[in-house]
Parts: C-alpha cells; sequence; structure tokens
C-alpha cells in the first residue's frame, strides 16, 4: 500500500454544462475518471493514450530552503482551473486523476519516496504522469519513479531532465534535501546507479544563482541558458541545443518550476521573478520536446495559492498542461 497517499474525491471535478451528451461540447470534469493506486486490480491501460494526474502536497523542501510556504495546496488550486478545461482530443484519449501524495505526519524523504512509488505504478499502468506541485522538491521523487519504472521493464536507462527553472538547484545537501538540492541528489543518484546524468536547464537567471553553483553545474556537466539569452536571441540557436541535448537521450522528464516565468504572469510562487521569461516562448520550446516523442512524464511545481493573485499561476499551470495533452494527443 502507498503511504501518504489520497485517492481524489470526484467531487473535486465540478464545473460548467454546456452539454451532457455532446462529446464536442464537454470539459475536463465530464471526461475524467477516478484512479486508486492502492487498488492491486488496477490493468494497464490498453487505448492510445492516457493521462493520469498526481497532486504532491508537500512543500517541506520549500520551507527548508527559506522560501515562501504555500505550494502544499497547489494541486488543488490547479485542478479547480483544469476542470472547465475543452476536451479538444479525441475520445480514445482519457484523463485519470490518481489522487494526492502528502507530506503531512512525514519527513520530506518519506514523501518523495511515496511520490516515486506512485509515479511508478502510474508507469507501470502505461499512463502519462502529469504531477501537480508542490515545491520543486518533487522532482527528485518523481524522477526516482521514473528510474525505478526503466529499472524494473529492463528499460533504456538514460534519462534526460529539461528543466525550465530560474535556479539551477543544485546546492549541497549534508542536513538533508530541500527545493533547492534535487538536481544535486539526482546527479549522486544516477552515479550510484551508473547511469548517464543529463541536465538541461533553460531560464537561469544571473541573480538567482550563486557563482559557486555555476562552477557546480559545469562540473557536472549541466547545460543551461540564461533567461536573459531567451529574451535577446531568436528561437532557433536554443532549439538547436535543445535538438543536440534530446537525440542523445533514451527518455525526457520535462519539470517546470513556476518562478521561471516572470512575475507579471505568476505571481504565486515561492521565489518570484520580475525579469523572468514569456510563458508564450515557453511553450514553443515546450511544445517542440514533446514533438520528439521522448518525453515520459512532466510536472509542474512552485504554484503557491497564498500568493496567487485571482489564481494567476494556477490558471497559467492549466494552460501549460492543457498544451501539454493537446500536443501530445496529436503526435500519438
Amino acid at each position: 500500500m502507498l503511504k501518504n497517499y489520497c485517492q481524489i474525491e470526484k467531487s473535486t471535478w465540478e464545473g460548467r454544462i454546456d452539454s451532457e451528451d455532446d462529446f464536442d461540447g464537454f470539459r475536463w470534469h465530464q471526461w475524467i475518471k477516478i484512479l486508486n493506486l492502492n487498488d492491486k486490480d488496477l490493468k494497464p491501460f490498453q487505448g492510445r493514450l492516457g493521462f493520469a494526474f498526481l497532486g504532491f502536497q508537500c512543500d517541506k523542501g520549500v520551507q527548508l530552503n527559506k522560501g515562501r510556504v504555500g505550494a502544499a495546496k497547489g494541486p488543488t488550486s490547479i485542478r479547480k482551473e483544469l476542470t472547465n478545461l475543452p476536451c479538444q482530443f479525441s475520445q480514445d484519449i482519457l484523463l485519470f486523476d490518481a489522487g494526492n501524495i502528502s507530506c503531512k505526519n512525514s519527513t520530506l524523504e518519506e514523501a518523495q519516496d511515496s511520490l516515486s512509488e506512485a509515479v511508478q505504478r502510474i508507469l507501470d499502468l502505461n499512463l502519462f504522469p502529469i504531477l501537480l506541485g508542490g515545491g520543486h522538491e518533487i522532482a527528485f521523487g518523481h524522477y526516482k519513479g521514473i528510474l525505478k519504472h526503466l529499472q524494473k521493464n529492463n528499460k533504456d536507462k538514460n534519462i534526460g531532465i529539461i528543466n525550465f527553472d530560474a535556479h539551477f538547484d543544485l546546492r549541497p545537501y549534508p542536513e538533508g534535501g530541500t527545493s533547492g538540492t534535487m538536481f544535486r541528489q539526482i546527479a549522486d543518484l544516477a552515479n550510484i546507479n551508473n547511469i548517464n546524468y543529463s541536465y538541461f536547464c533553460i531560464g537561469i537567471q544571473k541573480y538567482g544563482n550563486t557563482v559557486s553553483l555555476f562552477k557546480t553545474a559545469d562540473k557536472l556537466g549541466v547545460e543551461y541558458i540564461l533567461a536573459k539569452d531567451i529574451a535577446r536571441t531568436d528561437y532557433y540557436p536554443i532549439i538547436e541545443k535543445l535538438d543536440d541535448f534530446i537525440k542523445t537521450q533514451d527518455h525526457i522528464y520535462v519539470t517546470i518550476c513556476s518562478d521561471v516565468f516572470s512575475s507579471a504572469f505568476a505571481p504565486g510562487v515561492s521565489a518570484p521573478q520580475p525579469l523572468g521569461l514569456d510563458p508564450e516562448k515557453v511553450l514553443i520550446f515546450l511544445k517542440y520536446i514533446l514533438r520528439s516523442k521522448k518525453t515520459i512524464s512532466f510536472d509542474i511545481a512552485e504554484v503557491s495559492p497564498r500568493f496567487d493573485q485571482d489564481d494567476t499561476t494556477a490558471n497559467l499551470a492549466s494552460v501549460i498542461i492543457f498544451s501539454v495533452i493537446h500536443t501530445l494527443a496529436q503526435i500519438y
């Protein structure tokens, strides 16, 4: 049985109804199916393409990182914005809600371990995981779950991480992990498992990372693009760099920290960025990555409702998730 796990209530998914029998008029809340990951009788999905939402109700990593807490309520806020999205895909594309992993009454490490087991189960069910954060410490548990799935099924384990983020999150962790250490932890995990560590970070802010972190990134072979370079250059040089990275990977794990965006678009985050990225540019790169057909899983983190005026950040997260599903539905 999964620890720290709670199945979602169907009442979570309620919204506007334009039609009760015409699929062309359906919204996501009318199409979602509830999934209990603790149900031992679950069978792998046999259809064309299925997506499973999983919430990570935890921001202990943000607290340990001395950031603004509140992202633990992010999954609830994001789901609220997802409910009324239109079903602009065919009926052989299915949506599932696989519930939440919480860090209540547990350590951060225990919550991340539970998350990894939940991600593995979703992948074993032949579903595409879409994780809703939660602090960006979601990334360590998410990656571990992907790796466990690949190891269990004897698949190629070359996982490329593409992170849209203002920060490297490569800090040392002598006293345990935080929301600023995940990709250092993943590097160590990859080393233990004798697999490649491939990390590409897009949107890095110079004022948000120490010289030591830039040196650590260089030492670990991390590829990155500064936010200022995205604002000032054409798309093509960045697309070329992405292409070179993607073609050397067996699988791509995409993670978005909402603080990569300008605070004009994403005020409800742990570390707001006045000079962050424009979401439309991020969507161009994200869709390009998805069209490689190598993306195995996706998450979006650091949506913090307590700072989110008019649910702006949660709404942006929902639009990004819509784009992920719509893009993948077009290519599979």
